[in-house]
């Protein structure tokens, strides 16, 4: 279901998809001030501040350079339930209500390095200032550095425009970064030698820590994986064996392994990675379990091929303090009851 009012959110099924791409109109939304209507025959892109020549780009100016294509995730960095450490967090979860707001496309566009090495910008910049069209003026800080190595000026997705909820006609890809970084709507690029501190990026999207201050840009998504079959609300008909599978991604490059457990993790046991298996991109992992009729506890833990490991609940718990909201990574543990059935069971890991 797509919401519609100013502040919103609509979630991708996960649990009912294959493989890893997402179809597009399964993508999920997030709206801090609805969705503007652009006329793409007006719509304009400036590039002004600490560049040689302040530059504006119509939309068919941007798809004159030569355009390159990216399979690669978007997440929410609040991703995961909003209440994840209350002790009312409910069992009747599915893995879409759960970590449904990621989602993963073919994004068509612009390296954002052609539009900045144009404008020619000066030895001393350091930031870039996105600003979105939208009616809350979303605004982020975005690093040079990482606007000259894989930042996407995106018109197309999935071999069509983008759609206005996806940010209709430009958008910013950020591969990797958390959601709100990745500007839709995108009409303005300010180039800077310092972070723009906007609204987003310090009352909002700061991660707090547990001695009580806040850290600062977490820009990259960290590893993390969600068994998406069997979890509720399937249920397991019959004994025998069956196939476990889930998605596991990184903001920081490649997932190395992935590893189940259907003992609540007193053992791991690997699962096969189905190709492809992409930078920043879903891997989808598949693992057979024989079940029979045994109370089990499904985990699925993921590695990234920088050796960052996706913890237990707990452990994360202890390390960010229970005020701690975004970039919740922690494994999510699923219970298969007697009778087939299953509930999320986070309370029983914590």
């Amino acid at each position: 279901v797509y919401l519609r009012e100013p502040s919103g959110w609509s979630y991708t099924p996960l649990e009912n998809l294959n493989g890893v791409i997402t179809p597009s109109d399964l993508h999920f939304e997030r709206h801090h001030g609805g969705i503007p209507k652009i006329d793409p025959k007006d719509y304009k892109l400036i590039i002004h501040g600490m560049v040689d020549r302040p530059l504006k780009f119509s939309l068919e100016e941007l798809k004159r350079f030569p355009s390159v294509s990216k399979i690669c995730f978007i997440e929410c960095s609040g991703n995961g339930f909003q209440n994840y450490w209350q002790d009312d967090i409910p069992q009747d979860i599915s893995a879409g209500q759960l970590d449904g707001l990621i989602s993963t496309s073919e994004w068509i566009g612009v390296p954002l390095s052609l539009i900045l090495n144009e404008a020619g910008i000066k030895p001393k910049a350091k930031w870039l200032l996105a600003e979105g069209q939208d009616a809350a003026v979303m605004t982020r800080s975005i690093t040079i550095e990482k606007a000259m190595d894989d930042a996407i000026i995106a018109y197309a997705q999935n071999g069509e425009p983008l759609r206005p909820g996806m940010g209709y006609p430009i958008r910013l890809l950020l591969p990797g970064w958390e959601g709100n970084t990745q500007i839709k709507w995108l009409r303005r690029l300010e180039v800077s030698d310092e972070p723009f501190m906007t609204r987003e990026e310090t009352s909002k999207y700061s991660d707090a820590t547990k001695d009580g201050r806040v850290k600062l840009f977490t820009f990259e998504m960290d590893v993390k994986s969600v068994i998406t079959n069997p979890s509720f609300p399937q249920v397991i008909e019959e004994k025998g064996n069956r196939e476990i599978s889930g998605l596991a991604w990184s903001g920081k490059g490649k997932i190395e392994t992935v590893e189940v457990s259907t003992n609540g993790g007193e053992s791991w046991k690997k699962a096969i990675l189905q190709p492809p298996n992409l930078d920043k991109c879903p891997v989808r992992f598949t693992y057979t379990w024989n079940w029979q009729g045994e109370k089990s506890y499904l985990l699925s833990r993921a590695t990234d091929e920088k050796g960052h490991v996706q913890p237990m609940p707990a452990v994360l718990r202890k390390e960010r303090g229970e005020g701690f909201f975004y970039h919740n990574n922690s494994v999510r543990p699923w219970k298969v009851n007697r009778d087939g059935s299953i509930q999320f069971a986070l309370d029983e890991f914590i």
